[in-house]
């Protein structure tokens, strides 16, 4: 995964609003009667024309989620909506498909430019979500110009979502052992993923194929033209810089404005990214010891915290550690006691929790563990999860023709597991997820987006996730590509620090790319 699952908090309320709007209009057969998908990387001139998004009021459903948080007290109204689709762009005619939208119009809007699609990445998070998140924490001025919209792609969150690993295997996937170093350990985890591609391709058959980045790229598209938008104006995170990079090959005539934020590297093939992610989160964690051990009151976790995570790592194998949480039957095991780890490293501001959390697991309690755990799986406090894990395999391995033997991945776990001690062993095997994923595949383009308007690829140094390399190559792939580079930690930088708000902002709304790259200090 490009990043992790947050669960989408607004989605519950506004599930109600899916059914009024749905219930007004058909969406077409489902995606199990779709023999395939489009493979082609060109737009269809035969489509049907793209009607107007009718939004329907939703603010009432959404402003008691929001209540008390920062943001919250300005003056925006909230519309809920869909947009048709086809379900395949070889019969652009034939059954379609609904993606739900969602719309954030502040009061303080003067002098409209359009709307402001975001897209948060994963494959697999939430926009919608996305969409309420960024009417609270854009600056004003952009809140000033733009409608913010949302848009689940297909497959995710409320547009149809993807739905074929249940609860129960989920957990298994998030408790599994991340660092095996025995064959029994590796073949269950080759079985689970084996477990996983079968019972996905039993549900949805050649349906699978439906749910690639160049079928959301193509969705894009509609979406502007329901928008009523002459050209896109994007903001797209992490693996949205991947959606938002293969619309701009696809339709650089139609781009206004786009931000490519935290950016997957086109050039890297999959077992490159793996290891490049894994060299990150290693990096990151040696901030996050860095930073705990300066502390003036002292580091919880002690004078070596990958001495301490390693022992605890151990310790959760040996006897997985219980919670304090009323009601948790769960244990912590080391898959997710690493899994709380990795989501902490996200997000310095989440350094401190997890020093805490890691602390009181060592002494037997593993509440702020699975807390954060749950975040970075999308896991809810009743058990249940949201389609995340569903729709991050389906479209990641939709995008994909590569392929790694149970062979090839034994030799990169032992490889890895040594010169990448917490994170090589689990990121070598994410190499065999799409091994046995039985479904058409529609492979990402090449993407230089000749022809289109200035782009701006954001690259942050201590990116854990994305790693800074890959902005680099994306920013020289785009023939209009302009980079900005932040001297910051954490995944993605807009807008965490004034320099970068500043550029990105008078992008987005005066469209004054930087002249050069340009370089923003922490």
């Amino acid at each position: 995964m490009t990043a992790p699952p947050r669960r989408p908090a607004v989605l519950v309320a506004l599930l109600a609003v899916v059914l009024v709007v749905l219930s007004a209009c058909s969406s077409g057969d489902s995606t199990e009667e779709a023999a395939t998908s489009s493979s082609a990387a060109s737009a269809t001139p035969t489509e049907t024309p793209v009607q107007p998004v009718e939004w329907s009021d939703c603010t009432a459903d959404i402003a008691p989620i929001i209540a008390g948080r920062a943001g919250a007290d300005r003056p925006l109204t909230f519309g809920c909506g869909q947009i048709e689709v086809p379900l395949s762009y070889d019969d652009p005619t034939g059954p379609t498909l609904s993606l739900f939208a969602v719309r954030a119009v502040s009061g303080t809007q003067a002098d409209r430019i359009g709307s402001l699609v975001v897209n948060p990445g994963g494959p697999g998070l939430s926009a919608t979500d996305a969409a309420v998140q960024s009417a609270l924490t854009l600056p004003d001025g952009v809140l000033g110009r733009f409608d913010v919209v949302g848009v689940d792609p297909r497959g995710v969150g409320l547009s149809q979502p993807v739905e074929c690993i249940s609860d129960d295997t989920k957990d298994q996937l998030t408790a599994s052992e991340p660092r095996p170093s025995t064959a029994d350990e590796l073949d269950s985890a080759f079985a689970l993923a084996d477990d996983v591609a079968q019972g996905c391709a039993d549900t949805y058959g050649a349906g699978l194929g439906a749910f690639s980045t160049v079928d959301s790229a193509r969705d894009l598209d509609r979406v502007r033209q329901a928008l009523g938008d002459t050209q896109l104006t994007y903001l797209g995170y992490s693996y949205g810089t991947t959606l938002g990079s293969t619309y701009a090959e696809l339709y650089p005539e139609n781009v206004r404005a786009l931000v490519l934020d935290g950016a997957v590297d086109p050039d890297a093939d999959r077992q490159s990214a793996a290891e490049a992610q894994a060299q990150g989160f290693e990096a990151a964690f040696d901030a996050f010891a860095a930073n705990c051990t300066s502390l003036v009151g002292g580091c919880p976790v002690g004078a070596d915290p990958r001495t301490f995570v390693g022992d605890l790592l151990t310790q959760a194998e040996a006897t997985p550690i219980p919670s304090s949480r009323e009601g948790e039957t769960r244990q912590a095991t080391p898959g997710l006691v690493l899994a709380a780890v990795r989501s902490a490293l996200y997000n310095p501001a989440a350094w401190p929790q997890l020093a805490q959390s890691l602390a009181a697991a060592q002494a037997g309690d593993s509440a702020g563990v699975l807390t954060l755990a749950d975040t970075f799986t999308g896991r809810g406090e009743d058990g249940t999860y949201t389609n995340t894990i569903d729709a991050n395999i389906t479209i990641s391995c939709s995008d994909t023709d590569e392929s790694y033997s149970q062979s090839d991945v034994r030799t990169l776990v032992a490889d890895w597991g040594a010169r990448y001690p917490l994170f090589g062993a689990d990121s070598a095997l994410s190499l065999y997820t799409c091994t046995p994923w039985d479904a058409p595949r529609t492979p990402l383009p090449d993407r230089d987006a000749e022809g289109a308007a200035p782009i701006l690829v954001i690259g942050t140094q201590g990116d854990p996730v994305t790693p800074l390399p890959g902005a680099v190559d994306m920013a020289e792939d785009l023939a209009s590509g302009v980079l900005l580079t932040w001297q910051g930690s954490g995944h993605t930088a807009y807008p965490k620090t004034d320099c970068v708000t500043a550029a990105v902002d008078s992008y987005l709304i005066d469209l004054a790319a930087p002249t050069a790259d340009l370089t923003c200090p922490a």
